[in-house]
């Protein structure tokens, strides 16, 4: 499973490069916080996959790394994504390392 580091997702945010960010958590979490990035909460993966990119790079992220493995896990397994990206220590390593 690819990775990607906060620091790197943080050089793709500033840099407006061409992504998608998408967030497994619940949606009483995404509501708490979140990266400004498309809900589609753990349980749902499949069934929306549809709204998950094919054709660039997907970084895919949880509370801590996760949740967000188990659906890259599940896409590149049953549906053939190569495009995804584990937010390595998900939203907590990125608001301890950058902030919210």
């Amino acid at each position: 499973m690819k990775e990607i580091t906060v620091q790197e997702l943080k050089q793709l945010k500033d840099s407006n490069a061409n992504f998608q960010l998408v967030d497994v958590r619940e949606e009483h979490e995404f509501d708490e916080a979140n990266l400004n990035g498309l809900l589609i909460p753990l349980g749902d993966i499949l069934d929306r996959a549809g709204e998950v990119a094919k054709d660039k790079q997907v970084v895919i992220h949880c509370r801590s790394g996760k949740r967000s493995a188990t659906a890259i896990q599940a896409l590149e397994a049953q549906l053939g994504y190569t495009n995804l990206y584990n937010l390595k220590g998900g939203i907590l390593a990125y608001n301890e390392e950058i902030g919210l």
